[in-house]
């Protein structure tokens, strides 16, 4: 019987072990502060355009040209990121981040839930 091979963690540490801790994929609209967060809007491109709204500091990156901004997203801080409500876009821009060693999750529900939970938005 061959060994099973475990799955990488998601701690963004680049050397994974077994003495790492599993990174959430998710952290919670309310719980969100982006005054001490780096976070990046990855809303599609129309989507961003059509809103006037953000959340403060939070930088947009366009998920379909991750490829040239993801060299030089920091791989020692915890990144925060949204897109309208949490879904597909949210799932593949984290999944490559992390697999590329960013500590990155993604806000549950999105900018709308961010939104609805009270947090503080600014117009663009």
């Amino acid at each position: 019987m061959e060994p099973k091979t475990q799955p990488l963690k998601r701690c963004g540490c680049n050397s994974p072990t077994e003495k790492c801790a599993d990174l959430a994929r998710t952290v919670k609209p309310a719980k969100l502060d982006p005054d001490v967060t780096l976070v990046f809007d990855v809303r599609r491109e129309a989507d961003y355009a059509a809103s006037d709204e953000t959340i403060p500091g939070a930088l947009w990156k366009n998920p379909e040209k991750i490829d040239a901004w993801i060299g030089a997203v920091p791989r020692t801080l915890d990144v925060v990121i949204y897109c309208v409500r949490g879904g597909a876009v949210s799932n593949s821009v984290v999944d490559r981040l992390q697999a590329a060693g960013v500590k990155a999750r993604y806000i549950e529900g999105g900018f709308e839930a961010y939104k609805a939970a009270g947090g503080k938005i600014s117009r663009k």
